[in-house]
Parts: C-alpha cells; structure tokens; sequence
C-alpha cells in the first residue's frame, strides 16, 4: 500500500466509524419508539380492570339499595341480610334487630363482612361484565355497552337465582330466603343486578385499553 494513501484511508475509516455510530443510534430511538399494541382481544387487561370497576359498580348498587329500602320500610342493609343467608342461614335476616343478642360475633361487624363479601362478589362479575362489554359493544357506543350490560345483567340474576340458589341453599341451610319474593322482591333483585349492570357500561370506558406513549413522542407524532 502507498504510504500517501494511508492518511487517506484512515480518514475514510474514521468516517465509517461514525456513520456507524449514527446508524446503531437511529436504530436504537426507532426501536424505542414502536408502541406495543395487542394483536388480538387484550383478555388479560380487561379481566384486570373489569375485576377493579366491578368493585366500583357493586358500591353503587348497594348504595342506592341502601337509599331506597327505607322508602320499602326496610332495613337499610336488608340485602345484605338476605345475601348473607347463604353462608349464616335463617339467623342473617335477624341481623341488627332488638331480638338478635348475645351473639358470638356482634352483629354490625357480620353486616360489615356482608358488605365486603358483597362488593368481593362485584368484582368477580367485574371480569365477566367488562369482557363481555369490550367484546360485543364494538363499535364502542353509550346505547350498546347498556344493551349487553343489562342482557348479561339478567342473564346472571337468572343463572344464579334460579339455577343455582334456588335449590343449593335449601340443600345447604334448609331455606330458599335468597330466591324467596317477601324476603327479597323480585324487582328489587333484578333491579340491583340491572344497576350493577349498568354502573359496570357506564365505567367501562375507564378499563379501556390505550397504549402508552411518551410526552414527548406523542408532541412529535
């Protein structure tokens, strides 16, 4: 090789290191900027956020159960009393009462439970709700996530109700108090799932899936 040409070549090298460089650099910021998005229904998500927003829906159902029973001349909490005649029997529905003393576990803290146990069992239907929202209501709309809320909504009141309840507790406790109209009218029951139901369309929104992407990606996009 001509030593004149060395100065040359070396020059040239240095010059491909730093293309090099510049190119390991525009490979790197264009990888960092692809957006993982799902390929197909994101399950796992919504399962997740259907299991958080059930609890939220649950709350409001029991609420407004809460504001409308004294309008019925009930106790505020008498659908916990009959909820929680699954696990306690016939003495649930006595909760609170001037007749129920001397009990093992004081009474407020048994309707406490009730509430819990409740609100845990919204959030179980959380999953099947935002599953079934985010899967038939598309293209997303207010009027179809109602639609397939309030259809799931009596299709589980019917399920558990009548399929499973009505002869699972008298099996279980020798009473059918939960499927037993003047302990828990069916309006008030189908309205409560009808309420959940329809908490759960409204806040469906909330559990909806959107890729994340940086502050200053998305003032560049």
């Amino acid at each position: 090789m001509d030593q004149n040409t060395v100065p040359t070549k070396q020059q040239e090298f240095e010059e491909l290191k730093l293309r090099v460089a510049q190119l390991e650099r525009e490979l790197s910021e264009a990888q960092s900027e692809v957006v993982w998005k799902p390929t197909e229904f994101y399950a796992a998500y919504y399962a997740t956020t259907g299991f958080l927003l059930g609890g939220v829906a649950a709350l409001i159902a029991l609420l407004v159960n809460m504001l409308g029973a004294p309008l019925a001349g009930r106790h505020p909490l008498e659908l916990i009393r009959v909820y929680l005649t699954f696990p306690l029997g016939e003495k649930a529905l006595q909760l609170a009462t001037a007749g129920a003393k001397n009990q093992a576990v004081d009474d407020n803290l048994l309707l406490i439970f009730g509430c819990c146990l409740y609100i845990g069992t919204g959030m179980v239907l959380g999953i099947l709700f935002q599953l079934a929202i985010q899967k038939f209501a598309q293209p997303p709309s207010l009027a179809k996530r109602l639609i397939v809320g309030s259809v799931l909504a009596i299709a589980v009141w019917v399920v558990a109700f009548y399929g499973i309840l009505s002869w699972l507790q008298p099996m279980l406790f020798g009473g059918n108090w939960i499927v037993d109209p003047n302990r828990l009218p069916i309006w008030v029951a189908v309205g409560t799932h009808l309420i959940f139901g329809w908490a759960m369309a409204l806040l469906a929104p909330l559990g909806e899936y959107t890729p994340y992407r940086r502050v200053g990606d998305a003032s560049n996009a």
